[in-house]
């Protein structure tokens, strides 16, 4: 199963992405605890094989009747009540079966936020070495700039992962990216800040886009 899931994400050639602008509203929301990222997986289960921890809020009350607890253990440093769902000895998710996702309708809320093309947004590469699949999908998705807000909101974005990385340390400690992923998430967090004329801004610049939209 996890040879056969990776290996159809292997396949040259680019992936439409979607129109910036639009993808980026959309991924604001998600994070922002709205509707899930509607990604347009195809047959890809990449994310579902490299390795990852589903973390689940005690309020996922579908999610949590959906798996079996013995799957779960307490999510290291939150609340009593928060767990994570670990993966086999392959990488795999354990609720993945036959090349799909078993209880799809039912997944985690960071499993239906999930979109690997935040990475290819931020610019931020994915350790090929520890997630081969993701890394692969990650190279193929092309977005479309119909217009100049789009080019404008992608190089801020990639602004802001730029200065995520360069200056880390000089941002709130709860805020510093740990990961690729964290860094990516930043990015898209603060890109309004990069928004303006003339270069990145400040850290406090990029402090205050953090209290407006960090939630």
């Amino acid at each position: 199963m996890p040879a056969r899931s990776l290996g159809r994400v292997t396949e040259d050639g680019p992936i439409p992405a979607g129109p910036f602008a639009d993808w980026l509203a959309g991924i604001e929301q998600a994070l922002d605890g709205g509707t899930g990222s509607d990604v347009p997986c195809g047959p890809c289960t990449a994310c579902c094989s490299s390795s990852q921890f589903v973390h689940i809020a005690p309020d996922e009350t579908d999610a949590l009747a959906h798996i079996p607890a013995a799957l779960l253990f307490p999510a290291p440093m939150l609340p009593r009540g928060h767990v994570v769902l670990g993966y086999d000895e392959h990488g795999c998710c354990p609720m993945l079966a036959d090349g799909a996702c078993s209880i799809y309708e039912h997944r985690p809320r960071t499993c239906r936020t999930y979109d690997c093309r935040i990475f290819t947004a931020a610019g931020v590469e994915v350790d090929g070495a520890e997630q081969p699949g993701v890394a692969r999908r990650v190279r193929r998705w092309r977005f479309d700039h119909p217009g100049p807000a789009d080019q404008a909101a992608h190089d801020a974005v990639r602004s802001a992962a730029r200065f995520a990385l360069e200056h880390a340390d000089e941002l709130p400690p709860d805020a510093r990216p740990a990961n690729p992923v964290q860094r990516a998430v930043l990015a898209i967090r603060i890109h309004r800040a990069f928004s303006e004329p003339g270069g990145g801004p400040d850290p406090e610049a990029v402090r205050v886009e953090l209290v407006r939209r960090w939630r």
